[in-house]
């Protein structure tokens, strides 16, 4: 075994899968075997792999300039117009844009703008974040702090009350509705919750609130029809700051250029990496307002300096890979594509998996999606440690489809942005082949309700 640490990995099951290289939607081991990368490597490769293109435009500006810093009035062409290209294309009103290396950074990097934004404008008591239980926001103290999900929790002894985290309910109807709910009925509920927590906190000392569109590592959670709506009326009513999360959902994975557009979100703030640059290249963007960019000038000027910032914040391969990046995305209508195959895509899996005994629910938007898989599909009754979802990942891989289990018991998917019908048909069949000998395993196990 190398002396590595491996990220998100049980210790005691490392280096499983040693992958060598990628073409298109597939990616080989080094045994020479082809896998379907159905999750697009962990949200993020949209154009998948060995995009000559992409790879053009970082190998130019690596011989152009290599690296140059963007501390203390230094800047470069390739960070301008990316940041311009972003302003002209977000729904955040007078853009301003600061650039990081991952979906992690870039949502401490909004916490901390937060805290310094409102000491600018005299609101110092103005801290708390609400985020959602099931919620997923990186791994870093602050954003680790904003993130739900146990296993990012457990041991790590985040300091949830020192950093003024709320949580409030995920917006999951399937697990989360009582007796006879209808969505609407659930989504009262939730929402009539949140407004009793802001009132119990004190409107005036809560900043934003921070949401994925849909969610991605927590299970691909969908909100039922009306519940941004309901919380961003809720939100806006006490002067609370929309905060969205599109690192999974931006750039065309729901089928729309942003996830806010898919579910009708008006965001104050908005974080981005992964389809970012496809990424080739590490980047992120914390995006913010134009009135809140202007609240801090006289502090950076008070202090001498904005003291933030990353040795590679705005790198200019990183740059040139994003711009090349949004570049292809336009040119070749990929937001329409990804509309047209993930339409198609979430009709095939309503129609293969809908009735399988191991499913209880599909759900997904665009090129994103999942399955929760159950013990007993009346009751929707989970398995214990994850087993169903671990079982299925597994007879995916051996059935040359990688997947991923997230939340358990939610087998997840989401392939690059340039996949064909064609080979979301050869997906899906692997998929319920791998699903089928999951549920086979785990009724020769007894785990299968009766």
């Amino acid at each position: 075994m190398a002396p590595v640490i491996y990220p998100t990995t049980n210790f005691t099951a490392t280096e499983q899968l040693c992958l060598d290289r990628g073409d298109g939607i597939y990616v080989y081991d080094t045994d020479g075997n082809k896998y379907i990368e159905g999750l697009a490597g962990l949200w993020c490769t949209s154009l998948g792999y060995s995009n000559t293109e992409v790879m053009d435009a970082i190998t130019e500006q690596l011989h152009k300039l290599p690296f140059t810093h963007t501390f203390g009035g230094k800047t470069h062409k390739p960070i301008m117009e990316l940041a311009e290209k972003l302003k002209a294309m977000v729904p955040v009103e007078d853009a301003y844009i600061f650039f990081g290396n991952s979906g992690s950074d870039a949502n401490d990097t909004h916490y901390k703008m937060l805290r310094y934004y409102f000491n600018a404008i005299g609101k110092p008591e103005k801290r708390k974040i609400i985020t959602r239980e099931r919620g997923y926001h990186g791994v870093t103290v602050a954003a680790g702090s904003l993130t739900s999900l146990p296993a990012n929790l457990a041991h790590f002894d985040a300091p949830l009350e020192a950093l003024h985290i709320l949580r409030s309910d995920a917006p999951h109807y399937y697990t989360g509705r009582q007796g006879n709910e209808t969505e609407e009925q659930f989504v009262d509920r939730i929402i009539s919750n949140l407004e009793e927590q802001i009132l119990a906190e004190d409107p005036d000392t809560i900043a934003a609130m921070i949401v994925e569109p849909i969610t991605g590592a927590s299970g691909v959670i969908v909100p039922p029809e009306g519940y941004y709506e309901k919380l961003q009326a809720l939100l806006r009513k006490h002067g609370i700051l929309v905060w969205a999360d599109e690192v999974i959902c931006g750039f065309g994975r729901t089928g729309a250029d942003f996830g806010c557009t898919t579910m009708g979100i008006k965001p104050d703030l908005m974080t981005f990496a992964k389809q970012l640059s496809s990424a080739y290249f590490p980047i992120s963007a914390s995006v913010i307002p134009g009135w809140m960019y202007e609240a801090m000038i006289a502090q950076t000027n008070e202090v001498g300096v904005f003291g933030h910032g990353y040795t590679y914040s705005g790198h200019p391969a990183a740059c040139a890979a994003a711009l090349k990046t949004l570049e292809i995305y336009e040119r070749d209508n990929l937001f329409e594509h990804a509309a047209e195959v993930g339409a198609y895509m979430q009709a095939q899996l309503r129609e293969i998996f809908t009735d399988h005994p191991l499913v209880g629910e599909v759900r997904g938007k665009g090129l994103i999606a999942a399955l929760e898989l159950v013990s007993n599909k009346t009751t929707g009754a989970s398995f214990d440690k994850g087993a169903a979802g671990a079982a299925a990942q597994k007879a995916c891989q051996d059935n040359g489809l990688i997947l991923r289990a997230v939340a358990g018991n939610a087998l997840a998917l989401c392939p690059p942005l340039i996949i064909t019908k064609a080979e979301v048909d050869d997906m899906l069949a692997r998929m319920k082949a791998a699903v089928d000998t999951a549920y086979a395993e785990l009724q020769d196990k007894g785990l299968i309700a009766a």
